[in-house]
């Protein structure tokens, strides 16, 4: 009886453990003021660290969402503005703000079968194993911390691909190891072309816009 008490106790700890970080979407609906400045706003682009549209993640994998916010707070992906917002937010917040912006696009599936590459690129893929974690349609990698790529902004899959080359820069560069690897096979026009081909497929995402006041 005493083992059987033990190990109740023990199960409602871990329960306990797992529900504080349970996603929230209503709760994330409340927390993404920082975010629908740039997010929120069809066509918005950045000019750090160089002109492009910030990325779609309304219909982004949460998992992934909560892993990038990770990644900038503690400065494994370097940008000034996205690090002091991640850095500001607990896990339960990235939780809840991930769950929110997962479920916010609502668009059909992207489907198995999308339009194939022109040689030269389908070449570059092949290189690149991209496929191997991204998925054949790249909309559904196989694990749900890599992100969803078909349709991106062609423009910002660029500038994060190029990122992943970066090295000794305070501001910029994204520190992963894997990624690392495969863009520096390819040069930056090679990079290019790979964005937007990926760019132009079939997309389960979109930017929704969010008024300033909800």
């Amino acid at each position: 009886m005493k083992k059987l008490l033990q190990i109740s106790l023990a199960l409602a700890a871990a329960f306990g453990a797992f529900a504080a970080q349970a996603q929230d979407v209503k709760a994330g609906e409340k927390k993404i003021a920082m975010c629908i400045g740039c997010h929120g706003i069809a066509g918005y682009q950045a000019s750090f660290p160089e002109i492009h549209k910030v990325p779609m993640i309304a219909g982004q994998n949460a998992k992934y969402i909560v892993t990038a916010l990770q990644a900038y707070a503690k400065g494994d992906r370097k940008h000034p503005t996205m690090r002091g917002i991640a850095g500001s937010l607990s896990e339960q917040d990235m939780n809840d703000i991930a769950a929110f912006y997962e479920q916010q696009a609502k668009l059909p599936a992207v489907p198995d079968s999308v339009p194939a590459a022109p040689a030269n690129v389908a070449e570059l893929l092949t290189k690149g194993a991209c496929v191997s974690c991204h998925g054949a349609n790249f909309s559904k990698p196989i694990d749900p911390s890599y992100p969803k790529l078909a349709g991106q902004h062609a423009d910002y899959l660029s500038v994060a691909l190029k990122s992943y080359k970066t090295e000794n820069n305070n501001n910029v560069g994204r520190s992963n190891g894997v990624m690392a690897g495969q863009v520096k096979q390819f040069s930056n026009a090679e990079l290019k072309a790979i964005a937007a081909y990926i760019g132009s497929l079939p997309t389960e995402m979109a930017t929704v816009p969010q008024g300033k006041f909800r």
